[in-house]
C-alpha cells in the first residue's frame, strides 16, 4: 500500500434510516431523488473505440486527448483513468485505464460505462444531469462493501452511510457498493460521502465512480463491479491517479 494509503474504518452508528437520508443528500451529485436515473442510457460503448486516431500515437500521451487537458495531468501521475464520453448530450461512455513506463503509457484495461444521463458539460451545476469535463485527482473511496483488497489502493472507507435509499429503483441500490471520489469540489483526504463543497453547492459535488446500473446517472461514471473492483484493487495514491473524463469532441480540443 502506498504511503497514502492508510485505511479508514467508518462503524455506522446512526439508524439505517438517517444513513440512508444522508446519502441520498451527497451520492452521485447529491440531491434527493436523484437516483432514479431513468431516461438516456443504453448498452455502453464499445470499448475498442477510446482514444481512436487516424494520426500515428504517440506514446507520451494520452491517447484521445489535446493539448488542453494533456497539459493538466500532473507530471508525477502514473495512473490515468480516461473516460471518453460517446457525445456532449451521450450517458454512454468508455472507461480506460491508462499505465506509465517510462515516459510511455500503457493502455490497461477497458469497460463499456456510463456518465450523466443528459451528457458532459464544462460549467457543471447542481441537478443538471451532466458530468463535468476536466482532469481530477483521485484520493479516496469507499463502499457499503469491504474493500476488495485492504492492503493495496486507496483509502477506503467502508460504511453503510453510502447505501442508496430504498425509496430508488430497486436497479440502483447497489450503486454505491463501491465508489472512488472524483476531486471535484470536494476535499481531498475525506471519504467519498463528505458533503463539504469548498466551491459552493451550486457547483455540484460528490461526483464518484460507482457500480454500474445500466443507464445514464446524475452526473457520476458508472463501471461494472469487475471493474471497480480492478480500480480499487490497482489505482496506488504512490503513483498519484487522475481521471481524464469528457466527451470526445471535448477530450481532443
Amino acid at each position: 500500500m502506498g504511503s497514502g494509503g492508510v485505511r479508514r474504518s467508518v462503524v455506522a452508528v446512526a439508524a439505517l434510516g438517517s444513513l440512508l437520508t444522508v446519502t441520498a443528500v451527497t451520492g452521485c451529485g447529491g440531491s434527493p431523488g436523484d437516483g432514479p436515473d431513468a431516461g438516456a442510457g443504453g448498452s455502453g460503448s464499445t470499448a475498442g473505440k477510446a482514444g481512436r486516431s487516424t494520426a500515428p500515437a504517440d506514446p507520451t500521451r494520452i491517447p484521445g486527448v489535446g493539448d488542453r487537458l494533456q497539459q493538466r495531468i500532473p507530471g508525477d501521475s502514473s495512473q490515468v483513468v480516461a473516460v471518453y464520453g460517446d457525445g456532449k448530450d451521450s450517458a454512454d461512455s468508455t472507461v480506460v485505464l491508462y499505465t506509465k513506463q517510462g515516459s510511455a503509457w500503457h493502455r490497461a484495461r477497458s469497460w463499456a460505462a456510463h456518465n450523466g444521463k443528459k451528457g458532459w458539460t464544462t460549467d457543471h451545476h447542481e441537478d443538471d444531469n451532466r458530468s463535468p469535463v476536466g482532469v481530477f485527482t483521485l484520493t479516496d473511496a469507499g463502499g457499503v462493501l469491504p474493500d476488495p483488497d485492504p492492503a493495496a489502493g486507496l483509502p477506503y472507507t467502508e460504511s453503510g452511510a453510502f447505501a442508496a435509499p430504498r425509496s430508488w429503483a430497486e436497479s440502483h441500490w447497489h450503486d454505491f457498493d463501491y465508489v472512488i471520489a472524483i476531486d471535484y469540489n470536494r476535499v481531498k483526504g475525506t471519504p467519498p460521502n463528505d458533503p463539504t463543497r469548498p466551491e459552493g453547492s451550486s457547483k455540484g459535488g460528490s461526483i464518484w465512480l460507482h457500480m454500474d446500473h445500466g443507464s445514464g446517472t446524475s452526473a457520476c461514471v458508472s463501471v461494472s463491479k469487475s471493474g471497480m473492483e480492478y480500480l480499487l484493487r490497482t489505482l496506488d495514491p504512490d503513483r498519484h491517479p487522475v481521471v481524464v473524463m469528457g466527451d470526445r469532441a471535448n477530450l481532443e480540443a
